[in-house]
């Protein structure tokens, strides 16, 4: 299923001599909605890295990985934190997740506002950037009256693109999975050029990038401190950076000998500036159908939580949990859960650079997350058909269509004997049997607390 995504805009963006206007559409401010925000007016230092690393935004926004086909390109989300802008897009696929951050040294101006929204990166634009180079900064309006330079007679322009649900699903999953991704690897520049030219340009079976010596090496099998590579040419949009590299840095999840394909992040460091693409466990599964939000949907004092700390929110660069918990009168690990919840909704990304969450506002909100995930509408169908049963503390039986399947929790970690589960071990979010049983438990719970007070 899809909606149409409306962009408009008051002019499309453009390169004019050494001003670069990046025009804007509908957005979100500290202050409320804007529909033509203007964050920053000054210099970008250095140009021609994040010139080239724009095209590549586009070119993963306009790319499917898997089954490639003409699609339409989806504008890059650009938020203004301050002290940097952070610039994102999602391939058709939904598989890849790029973002650069520009970050203060590569910014010499007065940052005008602090917020969220979509800007124009057309065809002509891309040629123009595509000529950048030398050492010159470029004069960066993100909005506002430095756009005049590419006025065409007051015209308004229109994009109308589909934005598939899975879509949203995927910038809603990927920062939930990153947030338990650490660093795995670093390597200098040339380390980082020889591996990354070196990859191959498909591969039919999942890769490994395993540290060895200064850099990476290539295997068909994860050993501990490993990293998935499924599908290196989803990293390709690095190659043209490789120029502007000063390292390269790659994150992931703990893995064992025995571990299947996980997500990963690459990282590229350039002048003032951050490339990332993070990759989804393979190249036919996209973020959308990972199943990480799951867990942070079904309980109500999450959600409560969230809207308390979300309200506490002012685009930050870097989210900081022990001040919200101060200021919110609630513990550390509600804050997690808070803004677990918060990335559902587009609220939160992370940065995995910094191991942070970050404040950004996607437009669409957490009811219509929760309304796009079909094992969560099967969970609460089963709950309302009382499907339910629990025979001990850590054990239920959830019966669908005259089956019983079980479901046992063990502390933290759940279980299920479905097939889903066999399969995927958990590999994939819960299946419905286990959420269906969670939200079962999480009321009980609440119950018995609110009837010992």
């Amino acid at each position: 299923m899809a909606t149409a995504q409306a962009y408009a805009y008051t002019r499309p963006s453009a390169l004019a001599g050494d001003t670069l206007g990046l025009s804007t559409s509908g957005g979100t401010t500290a202050t409320g909605p804007d529909a033509h925000p203007h964050f920053f007016s000054g210099l970008l230092t250095q140009a021609a890295p994040a010139a080239a690393a724009l095209i590549g935004l586009a070119d993963v926004a306009q790319a499917r990985y898997f089954q490639p086909q003409l699609t339409a390109m989806r504008d890059p989300v650009v938020t203004c934190n301050g002290d940097r802008l952070r610039m994102e897009s999602f391939s058709a696929c939904c598989g890849v997740y790029a973002r650069l951050d520009v970050l203060e040294g590569a910014l010499d101006g007065d940052v005008v506002a602090l917020g969220t929204t979509n800007v124009d990166v057309n065809g002509p634009l891309r040629e123009a950037l595509a000529r950048v180079g030398g050492s010159d900064p470029l004069h960066l309006a993100v909005g506002g009256d430095g756009l005049a330079v590419t006025t065409l007679d007051g015209a308004v322009v229109e994009k109308k693109v589909p934005l598939p649900e899975r879509w949203l699903r995927g910038f809603a999953e990927v920062q939930v999975i990153a947030a338990g991704f650490d660093l795995r690897a670093e390597l200098t520049a040339p380390e980082a050029v020889r591996f990354l030219r070196a990859l191959p340009r498909a591969a039919r079976d999942v890769l490994w990038a395993t540290p060895a010596g200064r850099g990476l090496r290539l295997a068909s099998r994860p050993s501990p401190g490993s990293v998935c590579l499924s599908g290196p040419e989803r990293l390709q949009t690095m190659l043209p950076l490789l120029r502007f590299a000063r390292a390269l840095r790659t994150y992931g999840p703990a893995v064992a000998g025995g571990s299947g394909p996980v997500a990963s992040a690459w990282e590229l460091e350039l002048p003032g500036m951050r490339y990332v693409l993070t990759l989804s466990p393979e190249i036919r599964r996209g973020f959308s159908g990972e199943g990480a939000v799951l867990d942070a949907l079904i309980t109500d004092e999450a959600a409560g939580d969230a809207d308390l700390i979300g309200a506490l929110l002012a685009f930050e660069p870097r989210v900081e949990p022990d001040l919200l918990a101060e200021r919110a009168g609630v513990d550390r690990s509600r804050v997690r859960a808070a803004l677990t919840q918060l990335g559902t909704s587009g609220r939160v990304g992370y940065d995995t650079a910094e191991a942070a969450h970050f404040h950004r506002e996607l437009p669409y909100d957490p009811e219509r997350v929760a309304a796009m995930n079909p094992r969560l509408r099967s969970a609460h169908a089963l709950v309302n058909e009382g499907a339910v049963d629990f025979t001990a503390d850590d054990l239920a039986v959830v019966t669908v269509d005259g089956r019983p399947r079980q479901v046992r929790f063990d502390g933290d970690r759940v279980s299920c004997t479905c097939p889903w589960w066999a399969d995927h071990r958990g590999g994939r979010g819960p299946c419905k049997h286990a959420l269906a049983a969670r939200i079962v438990r999480a009321k009980t719970l609440e119950t018995s607390g609110e009837t010992s007070r």
